[in-house]
């Protein structure tokens, strides 16, 4: 599956890896309309769920062609590769790897033959049980072939475009609803052949994924809502949780393939999602603020000046200045430019301090006693990176103040937290923290204070990341060490 962050893994020092996010998927049928430059500018406003590669499949009822690259969308695409593909549907993607390498070959969507054709397919999410699906497809005589299995080389996205070419059903849509009830995990599917689109969501509705309707009459779907308002789509509704939805020239038509049971990702309001998306009826901004706003009162403290960890810890930053009436300022900038490198900076240089992505403003800092607000630590090499920083330029006091709760299990769904032992809450009190990060106090919202900003049921949200009860049952690999790791925290 994929997924990456277009905030630049979570505004990071250099070499540095923070949660990765889910990637985004985009897809359009729009006969008359460009639909390879709606599905460019789809994924531009997709961009921080993934940017190791980019890719987009159009159809013009007869075949399909497919431009696919690492990089970013802006780098991948440029006139000439639009204006080549071109067709009525398109599939787009841009990509984060989360199974299976970064390199081109795993880059979407992915390509498979059917029955009566072609499918292209992108995916945003992680699957729990690719192994029960490589016993499926090779058990399917022959379909094996198609797909490199040995060393891990292949993607869950790869396996289930293959199993999509089953030739056991007269057409895709039949082939979906038979074989999607045995896909378990995260996906937010967007596919397609020569002559429809599709659309599903597993039946947890873990990933976002919205419908919309453009101006002319074409549909969209899209990671995020965000992506319809780039391409002036208005929104029609989500895509339910284990529902399929097929579109073509006579419209929409929805199937379902397994009855709904709600957990959506809490960390995409904490911090995967645009501020200016709106995922089950509430704004993810709304949430942001809010969530600053209980921090403020959960853990209040004497300050000169708010500041946030640029982009992902602003609208929590604000919200927080509000509740607790202490200013909001800007004491670190962004270097907005700096796109992702691939140029490492050496040992040396890294000693010397190297700011490629936040610099300190001191004329703002200095002699300040500060409220640093982010959305979440995981290692917390950052944090402890940043807190350094504004001590150099002159910080009398640095205040942590986190708008989500210790993250201290992995996730399975889409996020690629590191494991249980990397991640700097587990076996630490958050005075042991504190005190690793150099801060003069640290402070979580709560998991309750989190939820009631989302304004969203727990019972419908996933919270795995915080709590451990994961919604899904995690991959076979991975249980017995979950199963021994709540026990020695039972015991």
């Amino acid at each position: 599956m994929a997924r990456g962050d277009g905030r630049l893994s979570h505004d990071l020092m250099p070499g540095e890896k923070g949660p990765q996010d889910a990637c985004g998927v985009f897809g359009v049928y729009a006969p008359g309309e460009e639909v390879a430059k709606l599905a460019y500018f789809g994924l531009y406003a997709l961009q921080h769920r993934g940017q190791e590669s980019a890719g987009i499949a159009t159809s013009d009822g007869h075949k399909i062609l497919v431009f696919k690259d690492m990089g970013l969308v802006s780098q991948v695409f440029d006139e000439g590769a639009l204006e080549a593909l071109q067709g009525h549907i398109a599939v787009g993607h841009a990509r984060y790897s989360t199974t299976g390498a970064s390199t081109w070959a795993n880059a979407q969507p992915t390509l498979g033959p059917t029955a009566h054709g072609t499918v292209a397919l992108g995916h945003n999410g992680n699957l729990t049980n690719t192994q029960e699906l490589i016993d499926l497809l090779i058990a399917r005589e022959g379909m094996a072939k198609r797909l490199d299995l040995k060393g891990g080389k292949c993607t869950d996205t790869a396996i289930v475009t293959a199993l999509l070419g089953s030739d056991e059903y007269d057409t895709l849509t039949e082939t979906a609803l038979e074989l999607l009830p045995h896909v378990r995990g995260a996906f937010s599917f967007v596919f397609m052949d020569e002559h429809a689109l599709y659309a599903a969501r597993d039946p947890q509705g873990v990933r976002p994924l919205v419908l919309g309707e453009l101006p002319t009459g074409g549909w969209v779907v899209a990671s995020e809502t965000a992506a319809l308002d780039i391409v002036g789509a208005s929104q029609v509704r989500e895509v339910e949780p284990g529902e399929l939805l097929m579109i073509d020239d006579a419209g929409v038509r929805s199937e379902r393939f397994a009855d709904a049971d709600p957990k959506g990702c809490i960390f995409e309001y904490v911090y995967l999602a645009r501020p200016d998306t709106t995922i089950a009826g509430r704004s993810v901004q709304a949430a942001r603020l809010e969530m600053g706003r209980a921090l403020a009162r959960q853990h209040p403290v004497d300050a000169d000046l708010v500041i946030p960890t640029p982009e992902s810890g602003t609208p929590a930053a604000v919200g927080y200045a509000q509740e607790s009436g202490i200013p909001f300022a800007q004491g670190l900038v962004k270097n907005s430019y700096v796109g992702r490198t691939f140029i490492q900076p050496s040992q040396t240089l890294r000693q010397l301090g190297i700011r490629l992505k936040l610099n300190p403003l001191r004329e703002v800092i200095e002699g300040k006693r500060l409220i640093v607000v982010d959305d979440s630590i995981v290692r917390g090499n950052t944090q402890r990176a940043i807190v350094q920083m504004l001590r150099d330029a002159g910080a009398v006091e640095v205040h942590v103040r986190i708008s989500s709760p210790p993250v201290q299990w992995p996730c399975f769904y889409g996020i690629d937290f590191p494991t249980r032992e990397e991640l700097v809450a587990v076996g630490h009190t958050i005075e042991d923290v504190r005190a690793q990060l150099g801060a003069d106090s640290l402070g979580h919202i709560s998991l309750p204070g989190m939820l009631e900003a989302t304004q969203i049921a727990q019972s419908r949200l996933c919270t795995a990341c915080f709590t451990g009860a994961y919604p899904i049952e995690p991959p076979v690999d991975a249980r017995h060490l979950l199963a021994t790791q709540h026990e020695e925290i039972a015991g």
